[in-house]
C-alpha cells in the first residue's frame, strides 16, 4: 500500500487536507529533511532543539511528494497533511508503508528500567529452543534468522520507520514471533505505535528519565501506555492474546494491574505472585532456582549471576510458559542456553589475578543489585568505576554516588555522556552526595574526570583476589561531549588498562577529549 491517498486515508488520527490527494507512488518516508528524495512523504516532527517545519521548502525542493506536519502552512506546491502529532502520525504511515506487518506476528513487548535487555534475550532463546521462529529488536541489535542489525550508539527503541522495516523482513523471512524491546521514550515518542503487542511484559520501574517525564508518576504513566496498547491491537487474523507480565515485588505492580485486564501473569522472588522462584542459589557464574506456580513448578538454571535475574528470568517464562503455552522444558533449555548480554556483567579475562567487569548498570537501582551480586563474586575489595549523563535527570547522579559509597570499597566518579553540560560540575554533584553519605575524597572515592584513565585508576589499585567494574557504558560504542560522538567501549578500555599494567599486548586506551595531551594514544 504505497500509493499517496492510500497511506493517508489509513491514518487512524484526526488528519487535515485541502486539496484532492492524488495517486501518487510514495518511495519512503523522512522525518529528517537531509534524507528526502523524489516520492517521499516529509513528516515534519519538532524535537527537543530542532523543528522539522523550518525544513519543509528544503524537503520539497529534493521531492518530496507531500509533507505532513502541525503547523498551519500554506502554498506548499505539494499536498500538506495537517495532524495534531507528527510522530504519531509517522508511525502509522511507517506502518501502513510496510502494510502492517505486526499484524500477521507474535509481538511479545518488554518494558521497565533495568533487565529489559536480557528478559529478551531470555525469551528470544526460550522461545527459539521451543522451535518457533523467533526475531528480536533490541536496544543492542536486531536479530532477523542469522541476520543481525545494530540499532545503534545509546539505548533506545529504534525509530519507527526502523522498527516497522525490520517487522517487514522478519515477517517476509518465515518469523511468526517478535520479542520487542520497549523503552518508555520509544513510547512517549509513539515509535512502537502500530506494533499491535499481544503480550506486555514489565521488569521493573525505579528512578530513571524523570528529567523527560518529569516525575515517577510521569514514567509510570509512560510505561502503563504499553499495557494501554496492548488491549487496543486490533483483532488479529491469528488471533489475540492480550497477555500481561506483571513484577509484584515491584512498585509498578498496582498501578499496572489496573492496566493490565484479567489475563495476566504475576512473578515474584519474594513468594507474592502467581509465578514464584524458590530455592535460589547463586554460584559466582550462575544461578539456580525452582520455578513454582499453582500447577506446576520446574527447576532452571542460568549461566549467569545476580539476584536481579532471577526475576528477569521469571519475566521471560511469564511470558513464554504462561503467556505463549510454550513448554516448561523448552524454558529450561532456553535459559539455560542464554549467553551474557554484550556489555552486562561481562567479564573481561586477559590472565590478571583480579576480576574485571563491564556492566551497563546506569540508574541508582541497577548500580545497587549489579554491586550486590559483585560482591558475591569477589572476597577481595570492590571498586566501582561509574558516572551520570549529563543532561538528564540530576537527582540521580547523587543516589547514584550514595549507592557507589553505601556498596562499593572504592567508587571513582568519571565522565560518562556530559553532553553540553560541564563534566565538573556533574562529578561535584556527585562528589557532595558521597561526601553526605559519609565518603572521605582520596580514601573512598575518587573524581577522575577521564573515562580512560579512572578505568586504569581502578585496575592499578586492583589487587589480587579483587574486582574493578566499570559501569554506565556496557556495550555502547560512543560517549558524547558537547553534541558530538567519540568512539567509545568500555571493553577495549578495560582490556586496554589491565594490557597496561602486566605490560602486556592489548588494544589502545580509546582517546577522548578529557584524555591527558602528555598520555600516548
Amino acid at each position: 500500500m504505497n500509493k499517496l491517498a492510500q497511506l493517508i486515508d489509513d491514518l487512524p488520527i484526526s488528519k487535515h487536507h485541502t486539496v484532492p490527494l492524488p495517486e501518487s507512488e510514495v518511495r519512503g518516508i523522512k522525518n529528517d529533511s537531509r534524507q528526502v528524495s523524489q516520492g517521499d512523504i516529509f513528516v515534519a516532527v519538532k524535537g527537543g532543539s530542532v523543528d522539522g517545519h523550518q525544513y519543509v521548502s528544503s524537503a520539497i525542493g529534493q521531492g518530496a511528494v507531500a509533507i505532513v506536519g502541525t503547523e498551519e502552512i500554506s502554498e506548499t506546491g505539494v499536498p500538506y497533511i495537517r495532524v495534531e502529532d507528527s510522530r504519531e502520525a509517522l508511525a502509522w504511515l511507517a506502518a501502513a508503508y510496510y502494510d502492517h506487518p505486526a499484524r500477521s506476528l507474535r509481538v511479545i513487548g518488554v518494558t521497565g528500567t533495568d533487565g529489559k535487555t536480557t528478559t529478551c534475550n531470555l525469551l528470544f532463546n526460550i522461545l527459539k529452543a521451543a522451535g518457533l521462529k523467533t526475531g528480536l529488536i533490541s536496544t543492542v541489535n536486531a536479530v532477523i534468522m542469522d541476520k543481525e542489525i545494530d540499532t545503534g550508539f545509546h539505548v533506545t527503541t529504534p525509530e519507527a520507520m526502523d522498527v516497522q522495516r525490520y517487522l517487514r523482513m522478519m515477517l517476509d523471512a518465515g518469523i511468526t514471533h517478535v520479542v520487542l524491546e520497549t523503552t518508555s521514550h520509544g513510547l512517549i515518542q509513539h515509535r512502537v505505535t502500530g506494533c499491535e503487542y499481544d503480550i506486555a511484559v514489565v521488569t521493573n520501574i525505579t528512578h530513571e528519565h524523570l528529567d523527560f517525564h518529569g516525575s515517577y508518576e510521569g514514567y509510570l504513566g509512560a510505561k502503563a501506555r504499553l499495557f494501554e496498547m496492548l488491549q487496543a491491537t486490533p483483532v488479529k487474523p491469528i488471533g489475540n492474546l492480550r497477555f500481561s507480565v506483571l513484577n509484584a515485588d515491584d512498585p509498578s505492580y498496582l498501578p499496572l494491574r489496573e492496566k493490565a485486564g484479567s489475563n495476566f501473569v504475576s512473578y515474584s522472588t519474594r513468594g507474592k505472585g502467581m509465578l514464584n522462584a524458590e530455592d535460589i542459589h547463586y554460584a559466582p557464574q550462575s544461578l539456580h532456582f525452582t520455578a513454582r506456580s499453582q500447577d506446576q513448578s520446574f527447576d532452571v538454571g542460568a549461566p549467569f549471576p545476580g539476584e536481579f535475574n532471577v526475576s528477569n528470568c521469571l519475566a521471560a517464562i511469564g511470558a513464554s510458559v504462561f503467556g505463549l503455552k510454550v513448554p516448561p522444558e523448552a524454558a529450561v533449555r532456553g535459559i539455560a542456553q542464554t549467553q551474557g548480554v554484550p556489555g552486562r556483567m561481562q567479564r573481561i579475562e586477559m590472565g590478571q589475578d583480579f576480576a574485571a567487569v563491564v556492566d551497563f548498570a546506569h540508574t541508582p537501582n541497577a548500580l545497587h543489585v549489579a554491586l550486590e551480586a559483585l560482591r558475591k563474586m569477589t572476597t577481595g575489595r570492590l571498586i566501582a568505576v561509574f558516572g551520570s549523563a549529563g543532561l538528564r535527570d540530576r537527582e540521580k547522579r547523587g543516589m547514584m554516588a550514595q549507592v557507589g559509597i553505601q556498596f562499593a570499597d572504592l567508587s571513582i566518579f568519571t565522565a560518562e555522556d556530559p553532553r553540553t553540560e560541564s563534566l565538573d560540575g556533574i562529578l561535584e554533584e556527585m562528589a557532595n552526595a558521597a561526601r553526605r553519605a559519609g565518603g572521605v575524597e582520596g580514601e573512598v572515592f575518587h573524581r577522575v574526570p577521564d573515562r580512560g584513565e579512572a578505568i586504569q585508576m581502578g585496575v592499578d589499585l586492583a589487587q589480587p583476589g579483587d574486582l574493578v567494574a566499570s559501569f554506565g557504558k556496557g556495550h555502547e560504542q560512543s560517549m558524547c561531549f558537547g553534541s558530538v560522538e567519540y568512539p567509545w567501549d568500555d571493553r577495549i578500555a578495560m582490556r586496554a588498562a589491565i594490557a597496561k599494567k602486566m605490560g602486556i599486548s592489548g588494544p589502545k586506551m580509546p582517546v577522548l577529549p578529557t584524555s591527558r595531551k602528555d598520555q600516548p594514544a
